[in-house]
This record gives structure tokens, sequence and C-alpha cells, in this order.
């Protein structure tokens, strides 16, 4: 097989999996933001990416699981993004899809593809 047909195969495959996207997600990080009046440093939640295709699949769903006083809810999500997003550890991800919008948290080493990467979630708790 030619170089140029692998590579026409790799490109219709990826169309494939991103024509699948059905959520939008914002990826945040904490960073070190400077007041320009006070010129005082701090750490900020800041918007790193904006409105990126994707599309949120469920691993599992679990019932809510009694813990000492109270409830923890549980939840394995995986996002599919395009490869050359890069998402560091501890990113709080913002999901919008099927009407809904959820909060998560990169959980895991992202598996990379020509067409695709896929990330394990976690359900948002705050910054660590």
């Amino acid at each position: 097989m030619s170089k140029n047909r692998i590579e026409q195969a790799r490109r219709m495959h990826r169309q494939a999996v991103e024509s699948k996207y059905e959520g939008i997600c914002n990826i945040y990080e904490m960073m070190s933001v400077t007041d320009s009046k006070t010129k005082i440093t701090k750490q900020a939640e800041t918007l790193v990416l904006e409105d990126v295709n994707c599309n949120l699949s469920f691993c599992s769903v679990q019932p809510v699981v009694k813990s000492g006083n109270g409830s923890k809810v549980e939840q394995k999500a995986k996002l599919f993004l395009a490869p050359e997003v890069e998402v560091k550890p501890g990113a709080k991800i913002v999901i919008r899809q099927n009407g809904r919008t959820g909060s998560y948290r990169r959980s895991g080493i992202p598996a990379v593809y020509t067409s695709h990467q896929e990330i394990m979630l976690d359900i948002w708790n705050g910054w660590a």
C-alpha cells in the first residue's frame, strides 16, 4: 500500500471518528496571574482552550456509595478529542453534551492515536 493511500485512509478514519463528536468542552488550568493594579501574583483558574469539539463516553455508571457520614458519587468516563489537543494532568474539563454540562478532571495519561485521543476522566471535586 502506498504512503498516500495510508495517509488518505488515516484522514478518512479521523473524519469518521470526529463525525461522532456531540460535545463541546472548555479546558481550565491553575495558573499564576498578576493583578495589574496591585501587582500581586496569585493562582487562578484560567481558561486555556475553549469550545473544543469532543465526545464524552461513560465507562461505568455507579450507584451512590455510602461512605462514613455521607455518600460518594463515582463515575468513570472517557473523553474523545483530536490528537493534537493537549490536556495537562489535573486540568479541569467542562463538557456540554446532550443538553447537560458536567465538570471533570483528567485522571490518566491519554491514549493518543492518529485519528483521536482518549482520556480517562473523574468527576471534578475541586483543585488539589
